[in-house]
């Protein structure tokens, strides 16, 4: 499937959503452990892939498993419902990596119905954590500060908390505020560290060692302090499993990026033709909008010989990830 026909199975999901047939069921004495073993596979499999590749099972099992909480006891309807949020959350995810914020927003609004319906409220705050990043990739820095704000103050958990904080500290940085931008990093470190394991699949991202440093990094680069970024950006990519392959894309894209802008075009060129393959295999919008700058950053150097020899893969890469 391209990008094109994963979107348009997303647009038919808005409308088989809730739609029935057979009357499926759990046994009394049933489980959804198979359910959640199937997330952390396709969560895996969102790490190394397209979404074009994800999306259509994971869509899938989010109607099976809502028609089972439809016909389930009630206390097994909880158990079922908070599985498909989350089954519903990973696809709003997808869907924004695919390239259409408004299916992603639709999902993530889903989610946080179907926690809700089975009694767990962290979702809420949470799906204003999902707007916040959407706001962030649209460069809005105030929409970006004040929906991540808002996050953070209805959070339920130090994890939701935490994420908030990290993506007002990105705003702030985007709106060229080091000081608030520093001290939300510093909010943001002390609740992850308070942060305690919550029942079911967690929240966000589950690669990251050290996600304040990496945001750190990120921050940075936004706020022009380059080579202080680059600095962070090289130990915190370099510390990513080798498993991890849409946070290598993203983070090492960035990385390079960074580089590039502190003016070490040659490094910036190697580290680029390192990430681009990744890049390539998990398709990515967000991964896109650094991808475009550091091509354009590059073009400027375009007598580099080791600019020379990157651009063809990064036309190549531009394409493909447009189409």
């Amino acid at each position: 499937m391209d990008r094109r026909s994963v979107l348009t199975a997303g647009a038919a999901s808005v409308v088989a959503f809730g739609m029935g047939g057979a009357r499926p069921a759990v046994a009394e004495t049933g489980s959804v452990e198979p359910f959640q073993v199937m997330f952390e596979q396709l969560r895996k499999l969102g790490q190394t892939t397209s979404p074009s590749v994800v999306l259509p099972g994971l869509i899938a099992q989010t109607h099976s498993l809502r028609a089972l909480a439809n016909n389930a006891k009630p206390r097994q309807a909880a158990e079922v419902l908070a599985l498909t949020a989350r089954y519903a959350e990973f696809a709003g995810w997808m869907t924004q990596e695919a390239g259409d914020d408004r299916a992603a927003m639709w999902w993530t609004d889903r989610s946080v119905e179907l926690a809700e319906a089975g009694g767990d409220r962290r979702l809420g705050a949470y799906a204003l954590v999902r707007r916040a990043l959407v706001n962030l990739y649209r460069h809005d820095a105030r929409q970006t500060i004040d929906v991540a704000r808002l996050a953070r103050q209805n959070a339920l958990t130090d994890h939701i908390r935490g994420w908030a904080a990290l993506h007002e500290a990105q705003g702030h940085a985007l709106a060229g505020d080091y000081d608030a931008c520093m001290r939300t990093l510093d909010i943001a470190r002390e609740h992850l560290n308070a942060a305690r394991p919550e029942s079911g699949p967690s929240l966000g991202p589950t690669n990251l060692s050290d996600p304040a440093a990496m945001v750190a990094g990120w921050c940075l680069h936004d706020l022009g302090r380059t080579r202080e970024a680059s600095e962070v950006l090289d130990r915190e990519v370099d510390a990513l499993p080798e498993q991890a392959l849409r946070s290598r894309a993203r983070y090492g894209i960035r990385r390079a990026l960074s580089h590039a802008t502190a003016g070490e075009i040659e490094h910036a060129c190697a580290l680029a033709a390192d990430t681009l393959p990744i890049v390539d295999a998990v398709t990515s919008a967000t991964v896109l909008t650094d991808l475009r700058k550091l091509s354009q950053l590059l073009a400027r150097h375009h007598r580099v010989p080791a600019v020379q020899a990157l651009q063809p893969a990064l036309v190549a890469s531009l394409h493909d990830q447009n189409a």
